[in-house]
């Protein structure tokens, strides 16, 4: 079963794919879509909480687009998935004792861990990773749907 939801894969191959494809200019968000096979109305809130969040950061205008806020080093893979989970609401649920006693303490000890061990990884990691299996061409595109 996986841990991170669609939403925090699109989100993290989103900034690999700003940090790859950002040489010197923004990243438009159309080409962006393109090359994961979304239409932008569906990546736009996502980028929208990473640049209200620092990680990314917009630049307006006809040639304008997202690029890093920061350093590839300085961004993990762990903060990408907090803005954007974080940027749903919950919905307040009463849980039964069994639950809060026992199910919740349990599962969150083993995210706590899942959670460190994606603060190790960060963008650079990732974008050595895309480089190093070719997937920082311009022209590729990567079906990614949601």
């Amino acid at each position: 079963m996986p841990r991170l939801s669609d939403k925090s894969l699109l989100a993290i191959a989103a900034v690999v794919d700003v940090a790859v494809h950002a040489r010197g200019a923004p990243v438009a968000a159309k080409a962006l879509a393109a090359r994961h096979g979304l239409p932008p109305r569906r990546l736009e809130p996502v980028l929208q909480a990473l640049v209200h969040a620092g990680v990314l950061k917009g630049v307006r205008g006809p040639r304008g687009g997202y690029e890093l806020a920061r350093e590839r080093r300085r961004v993990s893979v762990a903060e990408i998935v907090r803005v954007v989970e974080g940027a749903e609401e919950e919905k307040e649920i009463i849980l039964p004792p069994l639950v809060t006693e026992v199910v919740q303490p349990a599962v969150a000890a083993a995210e706590d861990t899942f959670d460190t061990a994606l603060d190790g990884v960060t963008l650079e990691d990732l974008c050595r990773a895309a480089d190093d299996k070719g997937h920082g061409s311009e022209h590729e595109r990567i079906d990614f749907a949601i």
